[in-house]
C-alpha cells in the first residue's frame, strides 16, 4: 500500500527530527513524553543503585579491616554505617519496584556514603592530610553520576556537595601548611576529572537510553499504524471470507508451492441454504436513478447482513438483487433450519423498507432447502466464498418456484424445524420440474409457534423477541425509523476501528502503551532469563553474536575520556610531583598516542568535521569486533603504562635518608601516594569502553591493580614510607601506607568490577529490547503483508485502498467508477457440468472441484505475467471465468489518441484469452480430459463499483458486460466470439476473423458476430466452422434460444451450482437506466432482466447475475 508506506516514511522522518533535537537539548519537545522518559530512565537506573551501595559497603569494610589507629568509637560508627548500607542494599534488591520510598532511597544512600566518609575524617586520631580518603572521594564522585537513579541536575548537585564537603573537611582538619596549595590544586584537578568521567558516562548512557526510548516510541508509532491498517484489512477480509478460511489462507501464505494448488474447500452436512430474491423490482427501476437504486439496494443488503449476524447466518453472495446465505456451517448447530426460517421471515418484513421508500409493491421471495454443501473458494485471485452442491441448486429452485411474501421450504428443511412453525403445502414441485424429479415436497411458513430467543442479545437489532401471535408471518422487531439503521450500513466495527479512536502520538492512550512497553517492564529480570549467570552471555548463540556485532551509539565517546584523564594526571603531577625527563617523555608519548586514538574516535561523534579518510578508517575499525576490542585494550594499557612509568621515575634515589623536609616538590617525590589516586582514575576509565565485556575489563583492572600494588610495595616503598613518616611521625599503630594504598586499589577494583557487570547488563538489556522491538515490528509488518495479499486477492488494489484508507467514509459513500473504454471477457467450460458428480468416488464432488480449482488457479497464474498486469479478474461463476481490461485507474488516454494506443489493453485481453486456451490444453494433456473453452469478448463503457458497504463485493456492469456474456453464451466451444465493433478494433492489431452471421441477442436484436481465427502469420485458434457441439455453420443466423436448446450441455444445467435462477444475466440496453451528472461521470446503471415465471412475477438484477 503506497499510502501506508508514505505514512510510515513520514513517521520515520518526524521521529528522526525529534531524535536530533532530543540529542541536542537532551529533552523531548513534548513535556508529557519527557516526563515519561524520565520515569523510564530513573526506573532503569535503579539496578545501578546496588553498585553504589556495594562501594559504600566496601568502604565500611575497608575502614574496619585496615588498621589506621581506630578506636572503639570509629568501629561503632563504621559498623553502624555498614549495617545501614546493608539494609538499604537488601531493600533495593528485594523491595517493591512500585514503592514510593524509591524516590528518597538514592538521596538517602548518598547522604550515608558522604556522611561515613566525613565521619572517618572527623574521627581520625592521627593527623588529617590533604590526601586522606581522596581515592574514595574520586570513586564516590564518579558513582554519583553512573549509579544513582536521579536526573542530571540532582547528580551535579550531589557531586558538588561531595567535592565541597570533602575539600572543606580536609582544609579545616589538615594541620600541615606544607605545599597545601599545590595539594589542593591537584585534588581539584582530580575531582574535576572524576566529574568529567561521571558526566561522560552519564552522557553516553543518557544518549543510549534516549535512543532506545526514541526507537521504541518510533517503533510503537509504526506498529500502531500497522496495527490500524491490519485491523482495517482484517475487517475487510473477514467481511468477505469466513474467519476459518481467512486464517488458513494467511497461514499458507509464503509456503512452498506444491505440484497441486491447495483448495480451501470443506464439506458440511445438514446445512440450510436460503435464497431470497426481490420480486417486482423492475417496476421501480425506471423511475429511480441508478445511484438511488444502488443506494436502496445497498441499504437493504446492509439490513440483511445485520439480520445474518443476528440469526447466525453466513452470507455467501449477492447476485444482483438476489441474496443467499447458509446456516450450520462452518460451525454445526442443531437449530440451523430454525434460524434460517427466522432469517427468511425477517427478510420478508425488511422489504417493507423498500416499499416505503419507493412506494412500490416490491416483495421478497424466499426459498430454503437443507442438505450438504461444499463451501470454500476456488482459484488464487479475487477470492469469493461460495457453496457448491446439488442441494444448493435445489435451494435455488425453491426460491424460483416460491411466491412473493412467503418463505418456501422443502420437506427436508421441515424435518429440522421441530414444530416451531406452522406450515401449509406449497406444491412447488408442480411449478418446478427439477423439484418434481428430485421427489421433493414443499411448504409455506404460515406462522411462528415458538418465538425466537436470541442466544447472544448483544447482536440484536432492536428490543424484544418475537411474540405477536396474530400476524400471519411473525417477524422480529425492526426500527421504524430508517435513520436508526444508517450506522449499520458502514463497517460493523466502525467505532472500534475508527482512526480517531486509535492511539496516536501524544495521546493518553499512546503514552499508556509506551509506558507499558518501557516503564512497566523489568529489563534486568528479563535479561536474567536469557543470559548465563557468570559471563552474562546470551544463551542463544545467534543473539550473542549479534550483540557483539552491535555497536552502541556514542560508545566511542568513552575513548575521549582517556586523553582527558592523561592530561589531568600529567597536570597534577606537574603540581605536586617531580618533573623529570622521564615524566615529560611519558606525558608527550602517551598524549600523542591517545590524541590519535581520540581523533579517530571523534569521527563517530562529529563525522562532518573530520576528514573522510579518518571517518572511513574509524568505520573500518567499528565493523570488526576484534579491532574494537584491541583498540580499547590498547588504550587502557597505554594509560596504565604511562602512570607506571611515572611511578618508576619517582623511585630515583634522591630522597634524603632521614626524610628531611624540602620545599622543592619539583625535585623530590614527596607525595607518591598520588600515583595510587591516579590509578583510581585509570581504573575508572578502564571500566568505560562498551566494546569489552565486563570480564575482560575485570581482568584488565586486576592486571593494572597488581602492577600498581607491586610498584607501591617494591619500587615506591621508600618514598611512601618517607611520606608517611613526615605526616604521622607520632603514630606507630598504623598499617604502612604502601599496604593501605594496596588495599584501597584492590577494594576499588572490586567495586568497579561490580559496576562493569552492571554496565554490561544495561547494555545487554538495551540490545535485547531493540531486538524485541525489531521482532515486533517485523511481526506486525508480516501480518500486514499477509493481510494485504489476502485483501488484494478479494478486491482489486485500488478498490481495497478506498475501503481501508477512508476511515471517515459514510455508509452511503459507495464506491463507483465509470470507464469509457473497457474490454470484458467471459470464458466457460460448457462440458464441466457433465463432469461434476457427487459420487463417493469423487469424494461427494470435492475431487471435481479440486480439478476446477487447478484450472482456475492456472488461469489466475497468467495474471502474474508482466504483460497481463492491467487485466483484472472479476470473478468466477461456477466454471465461468470473467476478466476485464482497461480498469487501471492510473491509465490515462485521450480521445484523440490512435486506436492502437486507446485499445492496446483490448489486444492484451485477447492474448490473455489465447493463453487461457493454452493453459486448459496443458491441463487436458496432464489429466487426460477433453475440456474446451467457450469465450466471448466485447468492449465499451462500463461502470465498476461495490455493493455492500459492510461486506463489499466488487463487480462491473453495463451493456458492454451484457453483450460480452451473450457472446460467450451464444458462441461455440473452442472459439472466441466478438461483435462487429470489437472485430474492427482488433483488426488494427493484426487479428483475423471469420464472420459467423447474425445472432439474436436478447435486448439487442440481431447482432453480426465474428469468430477470432488468430493473428497474421499464426496458427488459427478456432476449430472448423462446423462446431462439434453446436452444429452452427458460417454465416447462419441463430437465436439465443436455439443455442441453448441445441447445446450438448443445456444452459439450465450448465450453471446450476451457483445461479440464483435458471435464467440469470445482465439485462438489455432498453431496460437499463444509465444516468450522468453534470460532471460527466456516468453512475451505476440498474441492469434488469424480465424473467417470466409461472406466477408472473419479475426479477430485477443488478450485478453478478449473468444470463446464458
Amino acid at each position: 500500500m503506497d499510502n501506508s508506506k508514505t505514512a510510515e516514511t513520514g513517521e520515520a522522518q518526524n521521529a528522526g527530527k525529534r531524535q536530533s533535537s532530543c540529542f541536542l537539548w537532551s529533552s523531548f519537545n513534548d513535556p508529557g513524553i519527557e516526563r515519561l522518559y524520565q520515569s523510564y530512565s530513573v526506573k532503569q537506573k535503579r539496578a545501578g543503585l546496588q553498585c553504589f551501595l556495594y562501594a559504600a559497603i566496601l568502604f565500611d569494610v575497608y575502614m574496619l579491616a585496615v588498621p589506621s589507629s581506630q578506636d572503639l568509637v570509629i568501629y561503632v560508627v563504621m559498623s553502624s554505617f555498614l549495617a545501614l548500607n546493608l539494609c538499604l542494599f537488601l531493600w533495593c534488591k528485594n523491595g517493591s519496584q512500585k514503592s514510593p520510598i524509591w524516590a528518597a532511597i538514592p538521596h538517602l544512600s548518598w547522604h550515608l556514603a558522604n556522611a561515613q566518609l566525613l565521619a572517618h575524617l572527623f574521627l581520625k586520631k592521627n593527623e588529617v592530610t590533604s590526601r586522606d580518603c581522596l581515592g574514595w572521594v574520586l570513586l564516590l564522585d564518579y558513582l554519583v553520576y553512573v549509579t544513582l537513579p536521579l536526573r542530571l541536575r540532582y547528580c551535579i548537585m550531589l557531586s558538588i556537595g561531595t567535592c565541597a564537603s570533602y575539600l572543606v573537611a580536609v582544609v579545616g582538619l589538615s594541620k600541615s601548611d606544607t605545599h597545601i596549595v599545590q595539594q589542593h590544586i591537584a585534588n581539584c584537578i582530580l575531582l574535576f576529572t572524576a566529574n568529567a568521567l561521571g558526566l561522560t558516562s552519564y552522557f553516553v548512557d543518557e544518549k543510549q537510553q534516549r535512543r532506545a526510548f526514541l526507537e521504541t516510541r518510533q517503533s510503537l508509532e509504526v506498529k500502531l499504524v500497522i496495527e490500524e491498517q491490519s485491523a482495517e484489512q482484517e475487517r475487510l477480509l473477514l467481511s468477505v471470507l469466513p474467519e476459518h478460511v481467512a486464517v488458513q489462507m494467511r497461514q499458507d501464505l509464503g509456503c512452498i508451492d506444491s505440484q497441486f494448488k491447495k483448495i480451501y474447500m470443506s464439506r458440511h452436512e445438514n446445512v440450510s441454504i436460503l435464497y431470497a430474491d426481490i420480486v417486482g423490482f423492475t417496476a421501480i427501476s425506471s423511475t429511480y436513478s441508478a445511484q438511488d437504486l444502488v443506494k436502496i439496494l445497498n441499504e437493504l443488503f446492509a439490513r440483511f447482513d445485520k439480520l445474518a449476524e443476528k440469526y447466525q447466518q453466513l452470507r455467501i453472495k449477492i447476485l444482483g438483487d438476489c441474496y443467499y446465505c447458509i446456516s450450520g456451517a462452518p460451525r454445526e448447530r442443531p437449530d440451523h433450519a430454525v434460524l434460517c426460517v427466522h432469517m427468511g421471515l425477517s427478510m420478508v418484513k425488511a422489504i417493507k423498507y423498500v416499499q416505503q421508500t419507493t412506494n412500490s409493491p416490491v416483495d421478497m421471495r424466499v426459498g430454503i432447502h437443507t442438505g450438504a454443501v461444499l463451501a470454500g473458494v476456488l482459484g488464487q485471485r479475487q477470492w469469493q466464498f461460495d457453496v457448491y452442491s446439488k442441494d444448493v441448486e435445489l435451494a435455488n429452485k425453491m426460491e424460483s418456484s416460491g411466491m412473493a411474501g412467503r418463505v418456501h421450504i422443502s420437506e427436508k428443511t421441515l424435518s429440522f424445524l421441530d414444530g416451531e412453525f406452522e406450515v401449509e403445502p406449497a406444491f412447488g414441485e408442480k411449478r418446478e420440474e427439477t423439484l418434481r424429479m428430485a421427489g421433493i415436497k414443499t411448504f409455506f411458513i404460515v406462522r411462528v409457534l415458538k418465538p425466537y430467543k436470541p442466544t447472544n442479545p448483544e447482536i440484536q437489532n432492536g428490543g424484544g423477541t418475537i411474540s405477536d401471535p396474530e400476524e400471519n408471518v411473525v417477524t422480529p422487531d425492526w426500527p421504524s425509523d430508517i435513520k436508526d439503521e444508517e450506522s449499520t450500513c458502514a463497517s460493523p466495527n466502525d467505532e472500534k476501528h475508527n482512526g480517531e479512536n486509535r492511539p496516536r502520538e501524544g495521546s493518553e492512550d499512546f503514552k499508556n502503551r509506551l509506558r507499558k512497553e518501557l516503564v512497566s517492564r523489568d529489563g534486568h529480570r528479563e535479561l536474567a532469563k536469557q543470559t548465563k549467570l557468570l559471563t552474562l552471555a546470551f544463551k542463544d548463540g545467534d543473539c550473542e553474536r549479534a550483540y557483539h556485532q552491535h555497536v552502541e551509539s556514542f560508545s566511542s565517546v568513552t575513548l575521549q575520556a582517556f586523553l582527558v584523564v592523561r592530561l589531568a594526571i600529567g597536570s597534577a603531577e606537574f603540581v605536586v610531583l617531580p618533573r623529570r625527563m622521564m615524566n615529560f617523555a611519558s606525558f608527550a608519548i602517551g598524549n600523542f598516542l591517545l590524541m590519535i586514538i581520540s581523533t579517530i574516535s571523534l569521527a563517530d561523534v562529529l563525522p562532518s568535521i573530520c576528514p573522510s579518510c579518518v571517518v572511513n578508517f574509524f568505520r573500518w575499525i567499528n565493523q570488526s569486533m576484534w579491532l574494537r576490542r584491541i583498540l580499547a585494550t590498547f588504550t587502557i594499557l597505554l594509560l596504565a603504562s604511562a602512570n607506571i612509568v611515572d611511578m618508576a621515575s619517582c623511585s630515583i634515589p634522591d630522597i634524603p635518608t632521614n626524610c628531611t623536609l624540602t620545599d622543592d616538590v619539583g625535585k623530590v617525590c614527596l607525595y607518591p601516594s598520588y600515583f595510587s589516586y591516579f590509578a583510581v582514575l585509570v581504573l575508572v576509565t578502564a571500566a568505560l569502553p562498551a566494546s569489552l565485556s565486563y570480564m575482560c575489563k575485570t581482568v584488565l583492572m586486576i592486571i593494572i591493580t597488581i602492577s600498581h600494588c607491586a610498584m607501591n610495595v617494591v619500587i615506591l616503598a621508600p618514598a611512601l614510607d618517607c611520606e608517611e613518616a613526615l605526616n604521622h611521625r607520632d603514630w606507630t599503630n598504623m598499617a604502612p601506607g604502601k599496604y593501605t594504598l594496596t588495599a584501597l586499589l584492590l577494594t576499588v577494583t572490586v567495586a568497579l568490577a561490580f559496576l562493569a557487570r552492571h554496565m554490561e547488563q544495561v547494555s545487554r538489556v538495551l540490545f535485547l529490547w531493540q531486538t524485541q522491538i525489531e521482532e515486533q515490528r517485523e511481526c506486525a509488518q508480516d501480518m500486514r503483508r499477509r493481510n494485504e495479499a489476502l485483501v488484494y486477492n478479494v478486491l482489486p488494489p485500488h478498490v481495497a485502498v478506498h475501503f481501508m484508507g477512508n476511515r471517515k467514509r459514510q455508509h452511503d459513500d459507495l464506491y463507483s467508477q465509470s470507464y469509457a473504454e473497457v474490454g470484458v471477457l467471459f470464458a466457460s467450460m460448457p462440458n464441466f457440468s457433465d463432469f461434476y458428480s457427487e459420487e463417493t468416488v469423487n469424494n461427494q464432488g470435492l475431487e471435481c472441484l479440486r480439478f476446477l480449482n487447478e484450472v482456475i488457479s492456472d488461469f489466475d497464474a497468467l495474471l502474474e505475467w508482466p504483460q497481463f498486469q492491467d487485466i483484472i479478474k472479476i470473478k468466477t461463476i461456477g466454471s465461468t471465468y470473467m476478466a476485464a481490461s482497461g480498469l487501471n485507474p492510473t491509465r490515462y488516454v485521450k480521445p484523440e489518441d490512435p486506436v492502437n494506443v486507446r485499445w492496446a489493453h483490448l489486444a492484451l485481453l485477447v492474448e490473455f484469452a489465447l493463453e487461457l486456451k493454452k493453459a486448459l490444453q496443458s491441463i487436458n494433456e496432464q489429466s487426460f480430459n477433453h475440456f474446451v473453452l467457450k469465450m466471448g469478448i466485447n468492449h465499451g463503457p462500463i461502470t465498476a463499483g461495490v455493493i455492500g458497504a459492510r461486506k463489499p463485493h466488487y463487480d462491473i456492469w453495463g451493456n458492454t458486460v451484457n453483450v460480452a456474456s451473450r457472446m460467450e453464451s451464444t458462441g461455440k466451444a473452442g472459439c472466441i466470439q466478438v461483435t462487429e465493433e470489437t472485430c474492427d478494433i482488433l483488426q488494427h492489431f493484426g487479428y483475423q476473423f471469420e464472420q459467423r452471421g447474425l445472432v439474436a441477442v436478447k435486448g439487442k436484436g440481431q447482432l453480426m458476430t465474428y469468430y477470432l481465427q488468430g493473428k497474421v502469420g499464426k496458427i488459427p485458434v478456432c476449430p472448423p466452422s462446423v462446431s462439434p457441439i453446436l452444429g452452427v455453420t458460417t454465416m447462419e443466423t441463430v437465436t439465443e434460444e436455439d443455442e441453448s436448446r441445441d447445446s450438448a450441455t443445456p444452459k439450465s444445467e450448465e450453471r446450476t451450482i451457483i445461479e440464483c435462477s435458471d435464467h440469470a444475466g445482465y439485462k438489455s440496453e432498453e431496460e437499463q437506466t444509465f444516468n450522468s451528472d453534470g460532471d460527466g461521470i456516468a453512475h451505476q446503471p440498474l441492469i434488469k432482466d424480465n424473467k417470466s415465471l409461472d406466477n408472473g412475477t419479475e426479477n430485477a438484477m443488478l450485478i453478478n447475475h449473468y444470463d446464458g
